[in-house]
């Protein structure tokens, strides 16, 4: 019989703490104003977390005019053009922001940005919500790059007063490298070097950079439109190291175990740890398994909830 493999969870993993905050201003809300709460898009990208949110009286929406009148209205953790806010505003809806903090804070350097003269260029992945509501927040718009080959083909108005902010759920190394284009064509472009990659971003991609020259097999628990989750599958196969990214335990190919004595495991910024706890089963029934943890960084980041929920006690879960 073979032997069992060994998993190491990467440290951090998972939750972060705007992912935290989101679902908790859901849950306080269900809880204060009680069901249905509206939710603009996914609160975050994960279809367990929705599905339990939903369970307890969340409707998700893609759009406001989808929202009855009067009805409670939650904008998700990846942030919301103004007009959307606009249109919010226009019917009088109540509303609750649950954008994560860090992506306003983007949101204020690119309008602060705007303010003084300065073009706006935003690296990040086209289509993806927080994108477009990074676009939608900087008067004059933006010019989006996804990679250093974009910048070479944008038309800028004055090369000597650009800007640029980027999407927080990037890689570092993809982030670095687009920003040393930009800095190479236009050397009077001004901005944060990589300080706009989320902490929890830096310390999850840092983990599994180090977790995967260290194992057979890299698993990285999240969704397929996670931007963040998806950055972890690609730097774990970087090295050469087979990496795929599974929604949960389900997803598990029998064949990616064949002759694997260790597997590193992690999670997505809005992957439960309840679904890593599945993967474990699932490879403790397949072939048996051993657990240890990696030693990573230590995250204790705690982002204040809106003041109309503090005092209020999450909704406990439906059918618990």
């Amino acid at each position: 019989m073979s032997e069992p493999i060994e998993i190491i969870l990467a440290n951090p993993r998972g939750f972060c703490a705007g992912v935290e905050r989101a679902i908790e201003i859901v849950e306080r809300a269900l809880t204060k104003y009680g069901p249905p709460i509206y939710v603009r898009h996914e609160i975050v990208h994960n279809k367990h977390v929705v599905n339990s949110l939903r369970a307890k009286g969340a409707i998700f929406v893609d759009e406001i005019d989808e929202v009855p009148d009067g009805a409670v209205t939650i904008f998700s953790a990846h942030g919301v053009a103004e007009k959307v806010e606009g249109a919010a505003r226009v019917r009088n809806l109540p509303v609750i922001d649950a954008t994560c903090p860090l992506v306003s804070k983007v949101h204020k350097e690119g309008q602060n940005h705007a303010t003084k003269g300065r073009q706006v260029i935003l690296i990040g992945h086209r289509g993806h919500p927080e994108v477009e509501g990074t676009q939608g927040r900087i008067p004059g718009g933006v010019l989006l790059v996804s990679d250093p080959s974009d910048v070479d083909e944008i038309e800028v108005e004055d090369p000597d007063k650009l800007a640029y902010v980027t999407q927080t759920t990037l890689s570092v190394d993809e982030t670095r490298s687009t920003i040393d284009a930009l800095k190479k064509r236009f050397p009077k472009i001004v901005g944060p070097d990589v300080k706009d990659i989320c902490y929890a971003t830096q310390n999850r991609q840092q983990a599994v950079r180090e977790l995967s020259e260290a194992v057979d097999l890299m698993l990285v628990v999240g969704a397929k439109n996670s931007s963040n989750s998806n950055r972890l599958a690609e730097l774990g196969g970087e090295n050469g190291t087979p990496s795929y990214l599974i929604d949960d335990a389900t997803m598990i190919k029998d064949e990616w175990l064949e002759g694997v004595k260790k597997v590193g495991l992690t999670a997505g910024a809005s992957a439960p740890e309840e679904l890593v706890q599945g993967v474990i089963s699932r490879i403790n029934e397949l072939r048996g398994a051993t657990v240890r943890n990696h030693t990573g960084a230590e995250e204790n980041v705690v982002f204040k909830l809106p003041r109309e929920l503090l005092n209020v006690a999450p909704a406990e879960a439906a059918g618990d």
